[in-house]
């Protein structure tokens, strides 16, 4: 205990760690717009005149689509990229397909990460869904199977990216700067998103829809080149860290051994309440956040009647505020930790509360004051932003209370978000289709009960203590 004080901290900002979090926050940034990029896409690739027909045929340049709808502008028919007749119905297999890929290998991934090391298992994640975001035109071509095939293995690619990431952290976050660090490394998909939504449509209109998938995909072919080059799974084989920052992580981390494991205590896991806490957090929040990424453009463009380019950028606004709010978040929450001013258990619940809270009051708020467009964009800029700052509470709680098992446990956890996401989204599409205002108004009650249920669970259940069964001495006598 009293050596970890006696250390030396390590430098911050001019450290491999910091750079570590930095190249994180590039690759999440790559893989939220390889993965959003179709939602972007598929505004041009539509041809939504004709609804009925081949469910793959294509044209070249809609003219009555130009004809009827003469806001859009006409660069964007100019050029030369199919058009598809898929119904709605196919769209949203299509936007799905993705999750249930990610569903596949989430918690398979998480625990191979945390054998053969996350750095493989991340960059070649990375670099498949890269390689596939690049393919994604030609694949439209084929046709629509084909599609669904690439965005599944595409969210297993990516379901191996995003669990091995805190296999890497449990290494290398000293206890104290994890809120920090994995901020850091987690705004980079809400910056991705703020990206794809503003200038998705600007790189449709210029260049065709087509170059969204060839820019961001050759982003995450860079990105590959990066990770491979810099990153290392463990401070220790780190040929560039200095002695310094090295000891300072070693002796911070010297009480959260992580000796290779041979079993997952999966009974122990499962009577365990502080992890279905987490679980819970993870629910109630994918579950607001699944809504507002899928129909933020459609909610603004039939609630505040804006045209296609408009609603692209007004939807883009939350998500900078999102990423915003990330950083911050993770920055105070290690300064009220640094300085003693909170206890950890007090941190973890105060953010998580926060997170699940405001935003729901917001939701709840939206359809009162959907005749005032500064009000409603407002709260809808509030709503990711403030969600956001779950990141310091219950989505890094696995680093706490067992960390030897962070990325599996962590793959869980997203699991449990992403069925949350598909839930939310077909329940939404259900409610508004029935009557829209209405609707809207009883998606966002729904989500912000949701929000509570997951809230006052956490508060109940949440603990931060490493458990007994993910501690060293439980798996060496085995």
């Amino acid at each position: 205990m009293d050596k970890k004080s006696s250390t030396k901290k390590g430098p911050e900002f001019c450290s491999l760690r910091y750079g570590l979090a930095l190249i994180m926050h590039f690759s999440n940034f790559t893989m939220i717009t390889q993965r959003v990029s179709l939602s972007i896409a598929i505004i041009a690739m539509v041809n939504s005149t004709q609804q009925h027909g081949l469910p793959n045929a294509s044209t070249e340049g809609p003219l009555a689509d130009t004809l009827n709808n003469p806001s859009r502008s006409m660069k964007e028919f100019n050029t030369g990229a199919s058009v598809y007749e898929w119904s709605p119905e196919t769209q949203g297999i299509i936007f799905s397909s993705i999750s249930y890929g990610i569903i596949v290998t989430l918690i398979p991934s998480g625990y191979l990460a945390g054998i053969f090391g996350a750095k493989q298992m991340l960059g070649a994640g990375l670099l498949i869904s890269s390689l596939l975001t690049l393919f994604m035109p030609l694949a439209a071509d084929f046709g629509v199977i084909l599609v669904i095939v690439i965005r599944t293995i595409q969210g297993m690619a990516q379901g191996m990216a995003w669990t091995g990431q805190f296999t890497i952290w449990a290494k290398w976050a000293p206890p104290l700067e994890r809120s920090k660090l994995t901020s850091i490394a987690g705004s980079g998909a809400a910056f991705g998103s703020f990206i794809i939504l503003c200038v998705g449509g600007l790189i449709s209109q210029a260049l065709g829809w087509p170059f969204i998938f060839y820019i961001f995909g050759s982003i995450g072919c860079v990105c590959c080149l990066l990770w491979f080059t810099v990153i290392y799974d463990d401070p220790m084989h780190h040929p560039c860290i200095s002695v310094r920052e090295k000891d300072y992580i070693v002796a911070s981390l010297a009480q959260q051994s992580s000796s290779p494991r041979r079993s997952v205590p999966i009974k122990a896991m499962v009577r365990c309440l502080p992890l279905w806490a987490i679980f819970t957090g993870f629910f109630s929040h994918f579950w607001l956040c699944t809504i507002i990424i899928t129909y933020l453009p459609t909610y603004i463009s039939s609630v505040l009647h804006v045209n296609i380019r408009d609603s692209g950028v007004l939807s883009s606004l939350p998500f900078i505020a999102a990423s915003s709010c990330t950083i911050l978040g993770g920055q105070l929450a290690d300064f009220l930790l640094s300085r003693n001013l909170l206890r950890l258990i007090t941190v973890r619940k105060l953010f998580s509360s926060l997170g699940l809270l405001l935003p729901s009051l917001c939701a709840v708020a939206l359809p009162f004051v959907a005749s005032s467009y500064v009000t409603t964009i407002i709260l809808l800029i509030l709503i990711p932003g403030t969600s956001n700052l779950c990141d310091s509470g219950f989505i890094i709680n696995t680093l706490d209370v067992a960390p030897r098992y962070a990325s599996f446990l962590m793959g869980i956890s997203r699991g449990f978000g992403l069925i949350a996401g598909i839930i939310s989204s077909t329940a939404t599409g259900f409610l508004i289709s029935q009557d829209s205002v209405s609707g809207w108004r009883n998606v966002f009650f729904l989500s912000a009960a949701v929000n509570m249920f997951g809230m006052f669970f956490y508060i109940t259940f949440g603990q931060v203590e490493i458990q007994d069964w993910a501690k060293e001495k439980t798996l060496t006598r085995l």
